[in-house]
């Protein structure tokens, strides 16, 4: 059985962030492992063809990379002090490909994943993350829909 010693958990700082954390959180207990948490802020290229195009998004580039960095300070000071080996990263582009990028660059064993989703027109836009993910990823990936957890 492959060791889980480092575990990615991508957030997007919604609710269902918060409903599949305490779940991480086990994972991370029962495999006495290191958290990867990673935000990825969108890049203006996959803005190009509407309306306002990619220029108007990049010039909000840095305030979202900087409300993200925010969110994931209080992220962990709020709901991970108890987790002693995380580590966070903020970064740009497209999220697939950053999140598997992260995997390989900091040899990630296994990576958990919310399927909450988009619906409708967004999904047909930016397609299904957590779907890309299973598809492009070099290790094994739990997904977890945030909506089937029992409180």
């Amino acid at each position: 059985m492959p060791q889980i010693k480092k575990i990615l958990f991508p957030v997007d700082f919604t609710s269902a962030t918060d409903k599949i954390l305490p779940l991480v959180k086990d994972m991370v207990n029962a495999f006495n492992a290191k958290l990867y948490l990673l935000h990825v802020v969108r890049s203006p290229e996959e803005f190009a063809g509407f309306e306002m195009g990619p220029a108007w998004y990049a010039a909000l580039e840095k305030d979202l990379v900087e409300g993200a960095e925010k969110s994931m300070r209080r992220l962990v000071a709020e709901q991970l002090e108890d987790i002693k080996d995380v580590e966070t990263q903020i970064e740009v582009g497209d999220i697939v490909d950053t999140i598997v990028e992260n995997v390989e660059k900091n040899d990630i064993d296994m990576i958990i994943i919310g399927t909450h989703g988009r619906k409708g027109l967004e999904k047909v836009m930016f397609g299904s993350v957590a779907e890309g993910v299973i598809k492009d990823a070099p290790c094994p990936v739990l997904t977890i829909n945030p909506h089937k957890i029992k409180e």
